[in-house]
């Protein structure tokens, strides 16, 4: 599915992110019980550390600093809010609670009580996994049907539940409780979104390979739309933080001149689910309009998605 933008005029800006307060090392995760492989495989892969929720720290209390800083200066006329997994989007109840509505304390309204928001639309999905960054642009985008001027924030926020183990025997994925938020809007600043391809599958296991084929036809197929030459562009590929030969070879395949292939902090943060593409956006910004920027969203599931992007000048 290929969604564009280019002629709608939005923007996102006002990007951060936070991650867990508690740094561990793959071998204090190993002593945890929490790894489901080697501590050697994970280190072959990249990973050295990750970071966790602290002992005083939740989800909630995570959230809100990237939420409070997406909404500087600005007026939003609704929130959008993303989970990679199903359960960061209800807060934990306890055993006795029987009664169905105290136990849907859902995340969002939670979050929004917490910094004095009333009155907001809001929006929240979880099934489209690490693909949350380019799940949010779509839900976003979505909602500006007219001339809307009022901006959107969109929220990703995510922790392991306690006593679950990495699956790195056969994924070899480490994660870290993350939250990151940034806003889409008319105002001219940032990055201009261009276009969105968007592909599922109910597969539970994709081949690698397919994931390299499918990215690479999906970058182009969306650049074509776009009518958009990448081999006479300066472009920058973000990819997640997992998988890191898999992108190596999209990158070969793809084959552009005026290419940075960009995977960012995977030995020191771990993958950060949609928010590995809100913190690597952020960091390789430098203001330089009309520079290309694409995306890499992998999801569980499978959802695989790539966005263009053009980048401007901040706010």
């Amino acid at each position: 599915m290929i969604l564009l933008y280019q002629d709608t005029g939005l923007f996102i800006w006002n990007w951060s992110h936070r991650l867990g307060s508690q740094r561990r090392e793959l071998r204090e995760l190993k002593g945890e019980n929490l790894l489901a492989g080697s501590v050697e495989t994970l280190a072959e892969t990249g990973y050295r550390y990750n970071f966790a929720l602290g002992r005083e720290e939740s989800l909630i209390t995570l959230a809100s600093g990237p939420l409070a800083r997406a909404l500087e200066g600005v007026q939003p006329r609704a929130l959008v809010f993303q989970h990679c997994q199903a359960e960061s989007a209800v807060l934990p109840w306890r055993s006795d609670e029987t009664d169905l509505i105290s136990r849907n304390r859902y995340f969002a309204p939670m979050l929004m009580k917490e910094l004095g928001l009333d009155d907001l639309p809001y929006f929240c999905s979880f099934a489209s996994g690490c693909a949350g960054f380019i799940t949010l642009l779509a839900t976003a985008g979505g909602l500006f049907s007219g001339e809307e001027v009022d901006p959107v924030v969109c929220l990703m926020a995510d922790g392991n539940q306690p006593g679950v183990s990495f699956d790195i025997a056969r994924e070899r994925i480490l994660g870290s409780d993350h939250s990151s938020a940034f806003v889409v809007g008319r105002e001219q600043c940032g990055y201009q979104i261009l276009g969105l391809n968007y592909y599922s599958t109910t597969r539970l296991l994709v081949p690698l390979l397919e994931v390299v084929k499918r990215t690479v036809q999906m970058i182009h197929e969306l650049a074509s739309k776009l009518a958009l030459d990448l081999n006479a562009a300066s472009v920058v590929v973000h990819y997640p933080n997992i998988f890191p030969d898999t992108w190596k070879m999209v990158t070969r395949y793809l084959r552009l001149p005026r290419m940075e292939a960009v995977l960012d902090g995977m030995s020191e943060r771990a993958h950060c689910a949609g928010s590995d593409s809100v913190i690597s956006l952020a960091k390789v910004h430098r203001g330089e309009k009309g520079r290309l920027h694409v995306a890499v969203n992998y999801g569980l599931g499978l959802h695989l998605a790539v966005c263009l992007l053009k980048e401007e000048k901040l706010p």
